[in-house]
């Protein structure tokens, strides 16, 4: 039987290499193939693979520019599998790129609050939704912080700490228009605390077909307020992500970056092409 198992399992296999190279591979990775970090983010192979992404790109960037230490931030951890994940992404990144990532995780800690207004998605999200166990949570963390409180409050003392390596990458899950407003004051922080592109996730973009997400409310009204009201600081999607991916998907269409235009490296060279002059007899 054990025979008959493995037959039909190799069949099954041959079957889906042939239709689908890069989801077989996807598949051998999840199911712990032998790979290099990079494989894995490139294939999807981590359960949150825009983390991944993310965490990825900003290391690499820090590496280009000399910078031995980047944060990762994720707003909005609900009950942590988020934040857990995003603690052993950041290790796995970390060791093979040779830069340390750490992490830290807000949240107010008792679930959503009460919406402000119709900006907030009243109609989508509850007061004390995604509410967390901080004592649990922060029992399982080995290296991430976790900052409790209300994010207006937060971020403003985040950002006066002299112990925060520049952030690289921020996940947005605060839900509330109101509450990503105000954690976008991460980005006030002086130059030497930010790396010049950082690379952003914004959760709340897309959505079931109850949400609705658009530029009028939530975290779109939100970005489209930060760039209007910043002239060297915008925050702009990432276009054309999910054709250069071997496994195209909806969070493709989720991950923008934050370009500080003023930031003193943003026009340092750091593509690691080596010939790109393209010569005629190349």
């Amino acid at each position: 039987m054990n025979a008959i198992k493995k037959a039909v399992r190799a069949a099954r296999d041959k079957a889906v290499l042939a239709l689908d190279p890069p989801r077989f591979k996807q598949q051998r990775l999840k199911q712990g193939a032998a790979a290099t970090v990079s494989e894995k983010v490139d294939f999807d192979a981590y359960g949150r693979p825009h983390f991944a992404y993310g965490v990825h790109r900003a290391a690499e960037q820090a590496k280009a520019l000399g910078i031995d230490a980047i944060s990762a931030i994720e707003f909005g951890c609900a009950g942590g599998n988020g934040l857990l994940a995003l603690e052993q992404i950041a290790a796995d990144v970390g060791k093979e790129v040779g830069v340390r990532v750490d992490v830290y995780g807000f949240d107010i800690g008792e679930g959503l609050p009460r919406p402000l207004d119709y900006r907030d998605l009243p109609y989508a999200w509850k007061m004390e939704q995604f509410k967390m166990d901080v004592p649990k949570l922060r029992a399982r963390l080995t290296t991430a912080q976790l900052v409790i409180g209300d994010v207006a409050d937060t971020v403003p003392e985040f950002c006066k700490r002299d112990d925060v390596a520049p952030v690289g990458f921020v996940s947005f899950d605060l839900d509330f228009y109101t509450s990503t407003m105000a954690a976008f004051r991460i980005f006030d922080a002086d130059s030497s605390k930010m790396l010049p592109r950082t690379y952003c996730f914004f959760d709340d973009t897309i959505g079931p077909d109850n949400e609705l997400h658009c530029e009028f409310v939530g975290e779109l009204l939100a970005i489209n307020e930060f760039n209007a009201n910043h002239d060297t600081q915008k925050i702009a999607l990432i276009h054309g992500l999910a054709q250069k991916r071997f496994i195209p998907a909806i969070w493709n269409e989720a991950m923008y970056v934050m370009h500080a235009f003023a930031h003193p490296a943003y026009g340092t060279y750091i593509d690691t092409k080596v010939d790109m002059d393209l010569s005629l007899d190349s």
